[in-house]
């Protein structure tokens, strides 16, 4: 089925097309090349951080952080149990347990109130995810990992540019993943970055991303030839993606600030109608400046929820639900270190409900959103009188 209203349309910021001609031109279409250069010290700078290096994917950020950590069969990784399978997938790989972990009913983030009884001597790494792109409670998960001796590395696919207690997300963790997939906020398709905030750990992660290999060392005149020295694989995306990605980053600020609208318009015009059906708009805490990167609606039972997708589908307009618990998935259960129970992931899970979100939507097509949406709520209290 076609949509009028599809709910995402990735969204170009002006500079992709001449800058992807540039990279041809360049000569250097394979990974590390200009682009991609241009991408690690754009996001080195803005984020204040240490490194930053482009990936194919966030999963496969995420996979370089387990190697990093020498993740194996012998840790335990607690992760929010709503949230994407690459969470867990990347360290279930390595032959890790995964713990999971439910979330607060505000935020939908991992509920840091339950960490500490989560944590055993097998704990080798908590990965919060910022999830909508609003903050963890990094202050309290950071006090828990500190005082545990555990890695932290966070989840930041939904959260470039977020802000907690003033500070940018993905610069708490000695490591963070970032998400350039076509639904993000800055996309180049599919791609990825790891962030890198423990200098210990700057070296090898450029060898396990270069097929564990000191190929960079000897591009930069570091050695004069290269050899296998580690475990790797191949996880540079080429220099076109990084050339649309440059784009992208650099027209940050423009991309935020329409986001930022798209979301106040959703708030704005349903707010009342929340309040009147019993549902809830997201919530955004005080110490907390979110990335603007989706809007959703957590209806009153899962009935209502999957009736208003069906309604909102006959108008031509694409909603969707999010994460099914991973907890109670197939692998989840497999993986698991042990049974887990997390009652406001399942509740959530049954009653969240994503609206279109994208750059470029315009007031019109919100409009008819937020018509679709509060009509359906009219034309139940109508059947019901």
């Amino acid at each position: 089925m076609t949509y009028s209203i599809p709910f995402n349309r990735p969204c170009l910021a002006g500079n992709e097309y001449n800058y992807i001609a540039q990279a041809i031109a360049n000569g250097h279409a394979s990974g590390d090349g200009p682009f991609t250069r241009r991408c690690h010290e754009l996001l080195e700078r803005d984020l204040g951080v240490l490194r930053a290096l482009l990936t194919t994917s966030c999963t496969h950020a995420l996979e370089l952080a387990a190697l990093l950590l020498d993740c194996d069969d012998n840790d335990e990784i607690i992760v929010p149990s709503y949230t994407f399978v690459s969470t867990a997938n990347a360290f279930a790989l390595r032959g890790s347990r995964i713990v999971f972990c439910d979330v607060r009913p505000d935020t939908l983030n991992l509920d840091e109130t339950c960490l500490e009884s989560l944590i055993t001597e097998k704990t080798k790494a908590v990965v919060p995810v910022h999830y909508a792109g609003v903050p963890c409670a990094m202050d309290r998960i950071m006090q828990i990992c500190d005082r545990q001796g555990i890695s932290l590395v966070e989840d930041n696919a939904h959260a470039l540019f977020a802000r907690f207690q003033g500070r940018y997300t993905g610069t708490f963790g000695c490591l963070a993943a970032q998400s350039f997939h076509e639904t993000k906020n800055f996309t180049c398709g599919e791609g990825g970055a790891l962030i890198i905030n423990d200098p210990e750990l700057v070296e090898r992660a450029i060898i396990i991303r270069e097929k564990g290999t000191n190929r960079s060392q000897f591009f930069r005149g570091l050695v004069d030839k290269y050899t296998w020295r580690d475990i790797g694989s191949s996880y540079l995306p080429s220099d076109l993606l990084a050339a649309f990605l440059c784009a992208q980053l650099e027209a940050r600020d423009v991309i935020q600030k329409k986001r930022q609208n798209v979301w106040n318009f959703y708030a704005d015009y349903l707010h009342e109608w929340a309040q009147e059906i019993g549902a809830r708009l997201p919530v955004v805490p005080g110490d907390c400046e979110q990335a603007y990167h989706m809007f959703y609606l957590v209806l009153p039972s899962s009935d209502y929820r999957d009736e208003l997708i069906s309604h909102l589908k006959a108008s031509g307009i694409l909603s969707v639900f999010h994460y099914v618990p991973l907890h109670l998935s197939v692998a989840g259960k497999k993986f698991a270190a042990r049974p887990s129970c997390c009652p406001v992931t399942e509740d959530i899970s049954a009653r969240l409900l994503r609206l279109p979100f994208y750059t470029d939507i315009t007031p019109h097509e919100q409009g008819r959103v937020v018509s679709a949406v509060t009509s359906y709520r009219q034309r139940q209290t109508m059947i019901a009188v």
